[in-house]
């Protein structure tokens, strides 16, 4: 059975920093393309960040490029989002996500696996 389990949501301040982790059971992660969706209620999903198998190849959506980072540790079977300069439009449910397949997506629907997310805050 596949498990992705999420952690490092919280509170902060805008401008602070926070790294959320997700970590895979039941598939490998370096087999797999990794992804970061994030919700707020009432509205669709939306992509974040993706990661390819490899951790080669990145994809970022336009709101959080150049503040937000997506990285793998195959070794631990996790992968990371290191969020920095953290603003007020940022806050949502951030849902770590799992896709083996052919080509990175950064198309929600293209991801089988979920994890159960980890809410974000952020004051100003």
């Amino acid at each position: 059975q596949v498990q992705l389990v999420e952690s490092g949501g919280g509170l902060v301040q805008a401008g602070d920093s926070l790294r959320l982790s997700c970590t895979a059971s039941g598939l490998t992660a370096s087999s797999s393309h990794m992804a970061w969706f994030r919700q707020v209620p009432g509205k669709e999903r939306e992509f974040v960040a993706a990661i390819s198998r490899t951790g080669g190849s990145t994809y970022y959506a336009d709101s959080v490029k150049g503040r937000f980072t997506h990285s793998r540790d195959g070794a631990q079977n996790t992968v990371y989002l290191q969020m920095n300069s953290l603003k007020p439009a940022d806050p949502a449910v951030y849902y770590c996500a799992a896709r083996i397949g052919t080509y990175l997506s950064t198309t929600s629907r293209d991801y089988n696996n979920w994890g159960q997310g980890t809410q974000v805050t952020v004051s100003s």
